[in-house]
């Protein structure tokens, strides 16, 4: 990715979204299965998350949007970060999107239940199910998951802590 940690400010027509690395105490990641309807034989794994409301912060639109996918509402102190940026541009239902993922972490101290009641018309349509990943199981799928680099940099920022620097992510 070509920009550097400086120019990394907000872009113009850009959409925004806030993203959750919920991971739950024996180390596993939340990871939801989703599709695009126009191309529904290709699935793809994805973290909780999703675009913000106008005006919204991005801690502030990262806890509603947890509490909406997952049932879960954490305080502001329960999410680190923002750890990853992810720019992206991909297309869902004939759309282009022009995005930047921003994505804070979430470790549970206790085991939750996921509750998707909250999901939105477009995620019961759109999301076939989730599941907690582990790092082994990361790395062993042939699936595809986003972020790509998720089971090369998971681990790390797990068994390290993030040490305040954000980094770019594919």
């Amino acid at each position: 990715m070509g920009e550097s940690i400086d120019e990394l400010g907000p872009r113009p027509g850009v959409r925004v979204s806030a993203r959750v690395l919920l991971v739950d105490p024996a180390g596993r990641l939340l990871l939801f299965e989703g599709f695009d309807p126009h191309v529904p034989d290709e699935s793809f794994w994805f973290t909780a998350g999703g675009g913000l409301e106008p005006g919204e912060e991005l801690l502030a639109g990262a806890r509603r949007e947890l509490r909406e996918e997952t049932g879960l509402l954490l305080p502001p102190d329960g999410l680190v970060g923002p750890v990853w940026l992810r720019r992206v541009q991909f297309t869902f239902e004939s759309v282009a999107y022009d995005s930047d993922e921003w994505f804070f972490l979430a470790a549970l101290t206790d085991a939750a239940d996921v509750d998707t009641a909250g999901f939105t018309d477009l995620e019961n349509r759109t999301v076939r199910g989730h599941r907690w990943w582990s790092a082994d199981d990361l790395r062993a799928t042939t699936e595809t998951i986003y972020p790509l680099q998720l089971a090369e940099l998971l681990p790390g920022l797990l068994a390290g802590g993030w040490d305040g620097r954000l980094r770019l992510v594919d």
